[in-house]
């Protein structure tokens, strides 16, 4: 598949996906009691509501990339660290789920559906596995660490949440070092969870 063939093929792909992880932290936000995202116009499956142009031209050039993030008030929350956690674990969840139902679509299709087809589903398999492993580190402001963080006491939740600007500007370095000395550094932390559930799933039979 040439570039401009797979580019055609990935797009509608990607956008789907950071769009529906978007959406999904909005969502259960809004079912949570904080409507910040409905009223920033942000619970929506439109992908030009969602998209950071330059989170989206990563993906293709460092293949780790991410969505405008949903404005969320955890002040509205009725349990500030739980529903925090919750709303955070939509985000990855969701990619999970679309994972799981693309691959039980690639299994039941696989022999008999046009080859193009079955590779755009099976990007859809592996990025959206890419998008909930990455967004699950531990690492301020991710969604893994909101998620981590609503197991810590309420003094070490507020330490370590202090530390999401840092934790922004240390991922930024990590970015621009693996695009300048391609060294592919959160590729090499997630590749091996990523492999092992593209081998569950596309090799499952589901």
């Amino acid at each position: 598949m040439d570039f401009i063939t797979r580019l055609i093929f990935q797009i509608p792909v990607l956008l789907m996906s950071l769009t529906i992880h978007e959406f999904s932290h909005g969502y259960v936000a809004y079912l949570l009691g904080d409507d910040t995202a409905k009223r920033a116009g942000r619970l929506t499956l439109n992908p030009i509501s969602h998209i950071d142009p330059f989170g989206l031209l990563m993906l293709f050039i460092a293949h780790i990339g991410w969505a405008k993030p949903v404005p969320i008030n955890p002040h509205n929350f009725q349990n500030y660290k739980r529903d925090t956690a919750i709303t955070a674990a939509a985000g990855p969840a969701a990619n999970f789920m679309i994972a799981l139902i693309l691959a039980f679509i690639f299994n039941k299709m696989k022999f008999n559906a046009n080859p193009y087809l079955m590779g755009m589903i099976y990007y859809g398999i592996l990025i959206n596995l890419a998008l909930g492993i990455f967004n699950l580190l531990p690492i301020p402001p991710m969604d893994g660490s909101k998620i981590l963080g609503g197991f810590l006491s309420d003094e070490a939740y507020y330490k370590f949440t202090a530390q999401e600007r840092k934790g922004a500007q240390i991922l930024m370095i990590i970015f621009a070092v693996s695009f300048v000395f391609k060294l592919n550094i959160i590729g090499r932390i997630i590749i091996l969870p990523i492999n092992f559930l593209m081998n569950l799933l596309v090799g499952s039979g589901l």
